[in-house]
């Protein structure tokens, strides 16, 4: 097994995860009694605003078994976990976050899972509510549902950055993945049976989220992007909405002049306004969901990267100070 953990604020939290970590780089028995052994654990450094990339310098040299990933600015959580996969040489990887709420005893159940029901992508799910707060776990379960159920997301309320990937399954995902896919709704592309597993997610080791308001919209839109072109369809629906009630508007008006008497006075300019600003507002979030996808398009067309691997900045021309 690789374990991928892309850090960006990993400074006090590194030490106690690795630490966990290493008993399983000696072969040992899965719950189901599989052998198993994670023989690489690959830290991708992604520009954290701590001293993270000095903490991994430091277990680098003190075990055998770390691999440090250093990217060339920071490029966000996903990508750098692509980098991870890209580099790794695993038959299988594992994905987890760097905070503390992903307990590496649960990997073994994980694999127990993926040979079970063979499948190539295992999903923790997670026994407990996420330590996020009430308002930030109900904005994640929102925001799956509408995208398994309105824009056919297949699989996206299994959705987990503690995962179980087929190798050769995520190293081919890492090298044709486009900047702005969203990696989960990638996976779902090219991998086969998608499970999850349950796992009790533990409370993260007393640091503030790297994650706010702008990012989780961010990833939320990522998602939506990234699901085809179900986005553009719905707004294809809108404006078949908006004509159709704009047509029984119409027919509501002239019953109302043929068979009613309105009078000779002006009425209305309140409601048409509403309409036409209501109208236009339509029409505006339309063609902003619209420029979206050509700005997708515009992007991976122009080639820009995913992510980019340098070596460690402290060892190459940056480090000679003198």
């Amino acid at each position: 097994m690789s374990v991928v953990i892309p850090v960006y604020q990993g400074e006090r939290t590194l030490g106690s995860l690795v630490a966990e970590l290493e008993p399983l780089t000696q072969a040992r028995s899965t719950p189901g009694g599989r052998r198993m052994v994670v023989e690489e654990v690959l830290l991708v450094f992604d520009h954290g605003p701590d001293g993270s990339a000095d903490v991994i310098r430091a277990l680098a040299r003190e075990h055998t078994f770390i691999r440090p990933i250093w990217l060339s600015r920071n490029f966000g959580q996903h990508p750098a976990t692509l980098a991870g996969m890209a580099s790794s040489g695993g038959e299988w990887i594992v994905t987890m976050d760097e905070d503390g709420q992903h307990d590496p005893a649960a990997i073994g159940g994980l694999l127990d899972t993926a040979l079970d029901e063979q499948a190539t992508v295992v999903y923790a799910r997670p026994t407990n509510p996420a330590p996020h707060g009430a308002l930030r776990n109900s904005a994640s379960k929102t925001s799956k549902w509408f995208l398994a159920k309105a824009l056919s997301g297949g699989e996206s309320t299994k959705f987990q950055s503690y995962r179980l990937v087929l190798g050769e399954v995520g190293r081919s995902l890492a090298a044709y993945a486009g900047s702005e896919a969203y990696l989960d709704v990638a996976l779902g592309w090219i991998a086969g049976e998608v499970v999850s597993s349950p796992v009790a997610l533990r409370a993260e080791e007393g640091r503030p989220s790297g994650y706010r308001l702008r990012t989780l919209l961010s990833h939320f839109w990522r998602m939506v992007l990234s699901s085809g072109t179900k986005g553009l369809r719905l707004v294809s629906l809108i404006g078949v909405l908006f004509s159709f009630c704009g047509l029984v508007i119409v027919v509501y008006v002239l019953i109302s002049y043929i068979f009613f008497d309105v009078g000779d006075e002006v009425r209305g300019w309140a409601s048409t306004i509403v309409v036409l600003l209501f109208g236009f507002g339509a029409v505006l979030f339309s063609l902003g969901v619209i420029a979206e996808y050509v700005g997708v398009a515009v992007k991976t067309a122009m080639g820009k990267p995913p992510y980019l691997i340098v070596s460690d900045p402290a060892q190459g021309p940056l480090g000679r100070r003198e």
